[in-house]
């Protein structure tokens, strides 16, 4: 089969031929002439089959039209020329960068177009009297960049980048290396006149040096400890800023009482590692969005139906935060129904699955409730509203008590757990060893206490769980589990419970699996099955016509559907009706009768009035699933599948899963979210594993929430990780490397408590002098950054 010039998909349809070069649809050929008669056909040159095929359209945008809601959508305007973002899913390679940059030469209203890659971003400054912002948007739109505009763009916050960190890193590095330039005649005790003479200027220089390290960068140790000690809680900061303030006081005190030089190299060398640590733990995903709620799925305008003073009715774009109850609203074709509300007109067909995670559509009726969140399917609905948007079932379901009060759980890591046993026994050997040379030598009691709490300064402890879940969160990105923080990696290791939702996250919304009942076709009759299915849009007639053969397919004569019951078809006086059982004449009656199966979707079908059986639609499981469960089960993990739907599947998942696995069906968002509690009330670590926006609050609530996605960039609910869906086997590799990013944390403390006690030998016999601190304490923490990295190199090389 011929593979599409410009996107690359399959021409199922048939090929478009056009210059030489196959299509799949009207819209990739449209796109490609575009670009060529722009001179932009270099985009094909930079990557094979590089675009997306547009989508429909018409109407889509029309709310652009009203000024005030264009306006919200702006960042600059002064009249004539306006700047605006764009959120651009589809953006995925270089050519996409290179044409999206090229803006205008497709438009000559275009000043600048800049896209940023990791965000999916385009930045367009353009001449508002040449081009409006709708023109700019439909103009993306039909080269396959459909901007994705969305209620959470209408509330613009300012977006602030916090570079606190990199100043104070810049301070700390620039002072070190001037320190320790100046610190190096001190260590070789060269004998040179104007070494000797400016000696003390030297000495005052590396104290303005560090002063504003211990001022200004190493700020937030000290505050932290504050923080943690009237909290009652030795935190990792309380003995660094112990050893920073020591350091600090001592040293003063020895260029003050020409004692010696001091130890500013180990001061502004420390700080400078630590907060290098704590900058290399920050580096993250932060293109991903994990606190998304459902203002960044709904759209930002809808057209309301009014009414003019003469009666007249009309359409308005109205932005949906004005929308209130008794409006008329209308929703085309494929939008998102942003209210809750009572259907009037039109045959709805309503796909919950952006809300339940439900993939099958739900036909209603006129009068039937709608609920916010469902995306119509089935042409135009006029809807009346029963509630506005703050009031819907969605918002409420986003405004549960676990969001509001920022749920995180308290959580004591490895490193403070250390620490409180560390600062206790460094405390108690300065006192100890203070106490002992008062009595032996009191002249060298202080500098013995002072070194002590120098010397044992826990940096390399402090650098050793930044640097190994740092390297291990960014392995984990490249097998395309993307972390919110290296934290959730130490919460992954301590997980004995795992939870999944089932649809959409143990099933797949790619795949059908249906099988056939009843009396075979004859070839005819599947010639007209599958012209008939082909000349349907709904979602069951589209999944069986790319599951069967294509046979010869006919031009029908006669086509009817009537929807929420089936469609009926005829070519030369034969006919056919698929449906539903009652529609195309199942009465329990005659040979090849199927009955109805329960808990199941089934299509039917009858041929000249004639039932001949029906394809039933089973739920298809995620490749490895079974293996996934064995795995886990194996490692201890108490397993438990959460879901919504009824108990249809229960005997097929009992068959995959392991025995123990605790199946649980009917389950509303509420109740998950209870669930999820109840579990960590009575002292489980869970992780919860969901993929539908009913999961948010369940995610939330577990100690570690895990979103399943087919595509990482369009949806991710408030969550700590987000692992794409063909990587799901690997489920049982990210817990076992998690389990290893500890082990490598334990062996680098037993590494630091190495150094530490070298550090103390010195220490407490009197003996530590600058030089010995200043090659000691840097060493001791290249070491461990370079240990880290190589262990979790090694510990994660096995695929």
């Amino acid at each position: 089969m011929e593979k599409c010039f410009h996107c690359g998909d399959d021409c199922l349809d048939g090929v478009i031929e056009h210059h030489d070069k196959p299509f799949c649809c009207h819209g990739c050929k449209t796109v490609y002439d575009i670009l060529h008669d722009n001179d932009l056909s270099y985009y094909y040159d930079l990557e094979n089959t590089p675009g997306t095929s547009p989508k429909e359209i018409a109407g889509k945008f029309d709310f652009l039209d009203n000024e005030s809601i264009a306006e919200k959508l702006l960042e600059f305007n002064d009249g004539n020329t306006q700047i605006a973002s764009f959120l651009i899913p589809s953006i995925h390679c270089s050519s996409c960068i290179w044409v999206l940059e090229n803006l205008n030469k497709l438009n000559k209203g275009v000043s600048v177009s800049t896209v940023n890659f990791p965000e999916k971003t385009v930045r367009v400054t353009f001449c508002s009297e040449t081009v409006s912002l709708k023109e700019l948007v439909l103009l993306l739109s039909r080269i396959g960049y459909e901007p994705y505009i969305s209620l959470e763009n209408s509330e613009k916050k300012e977006k602030t980048i916090n570079r606190d960190l990199l100043y104070k890193l810049g301070v700390a590095g620039f002072a070190f290396g001037n320190v320790m330039l100046l610190s190096f005649p001190e260590y070789f005790e060269v004998e040179e006149f104007w070494l000797d003479r400016f000696k003390v200027v030297f000495r005052w220089l590396m104290f303005a040096f560090s002063v504003p390290v211990v001022v200004y960068s190493a700020r937030s140790y000290f505050v932290s400890a504050f923080k943690g000690l009237r909290a009652g809680f030795l935190n990792i900061d309380v003995p660094i800023a112990i050893g920073i303030f020591v350091l600090f006081v001592r040293s003063t005190l020895d260029i003050a009482f020409d004692w010696g030089s001091g130890f500013f190299d180990s001061l502004t060398g420390l700080v400078f590692f630590l907060l290098l640590g704590k900058f290399f733990q920050q580096k993250t995903y932060a293109f991903l969005s994990f606190e998304r709620d459902y203002k960044s799925y709904f759209p930002i305008a809808v057209t309301k139906l009014s009414k003019s003073s003469a009666g007249v009715q009309f359409e308005e774009q109205t932005p949906v935060y004005e929308v209130q109850k008794g409006d008329r609203l209308l929703i085309r074709n494929n939008e998102l129904i942003p209210v809750d509300a009572i259907l009037i007109k039109g045959n709805a067909l309503i796909d919950y699955s952006f809300v339940t995670g439900e993939a099958q559509p739900v036909e209603k009726g006129s009068g039937d409730k709608l609920f916010a969140g469902g995306r119509q399917q089935a042409g135009i609905l006029e809807v009346e509203v029963l509630k506005p948007v703050e009031q819907s079932y969605l918002t409420q379901l986003w405004s549960n008590d676990v969001f509001s009060k920022g749920h995180e759980g308290v959580f004591e890591s490895l490193t403070d757990s250390i620490s409180k046993r560390f600062t206790v026994a460094v405390l108690s050997i300065a006192f100890l060893s203070t106490i002992i040379w008062l009595i032996i030598d009191p002249g060298k009691a202080f500098n013995v206490f002072t070194a002590v709490l120098i010397v044992a300064c826990p940096c390399a402890i402090a650098l050793a769980a930044p640097f190994t879940l740092g390297n291990m969160l960014r392995i984990f990105g490249k097998r395309k589990l993307y972390l919110k923080e290296a934290s959730v990696i130490e919460q992954m290791a301590k997980v004995d419970t795992v939870v999944f939702d089932k649809t959409g996250t143990l099933t797949s919304n790619k795949k059908n699996h249906i099988t056939y009942e009843g009396v075979e076709l004859s070839t005819a009759e599947k010639e007209l099955l599958t012209s008939t299915l082909r000349a349907s849009n709904h979602p069951l007639s589209r999944a069986l016509y790319d599951v069967l053969d294509h046979h010869n397919i006919q031009t029908l004569d006669e086509f009817e559907e009537e929807v929420g019951k089936g469609i009926s078809a005829m070519v030369d006086s034969q006919t056919i009706k698929i449906g539903s059982s009652a529609f195309v004449g199942n009465f329990g009656e005659g040979a090849g009768v199927v009955s109805e199966t329960l808990d199941k979707t089934t299509v039917h079908i009858s041929s000249n009035n004639q039932y001949k059986g029906c394809y039933v639609f089973h739920t298809e499981y995620r490749d490895g699933m079974g293996e996934i469960f064995h795995e886990l089960k194996q490692h201890g993990k108490k397993l438990v599948v959460l879901s919504g739907d009824n108990e249809g599947e229960r005997s097929r998942l009992e068959k995959l899963l392991p025995a123990g696995t605790d199946l649980i069906f009917n389950q509303k968002p509420e109740d998950k979210l209870r669930f999820i509690k109840k579990l960590k009330e009575s002292g489980q670590t869970v992780m919860m594993v969901g993929d539908g926006l009913n999961d948010a609050g369940a995610l939330k609530q577990s100690d570690v929430g895990i979103v399943i996605s087919e595509d990482i960039n369009v949806f991710s609910p408030a969550c700590d990780g987000i692992l794409d869906a063909s990587n799901f086997q690997e489920l049982m590799w990210f817990f076992s490397r998690a389990a290893k990013s500890i082990q490598i944390i334990k062996w680098a403390f037993i590494f630091s408590l190495f150094y530490n006690l070298i550090g103390l030998s010195f220490a407490v016999t009197g003996h530590l002098q600058p030089v010995v601190a200043a090659i000691l304490m840097p060493l001791s923490s290249i070491s461990i950054v370079v240990f880290t990295t190589v262990a979790v190199k090694w510990h994660t090389r096995t695929p």
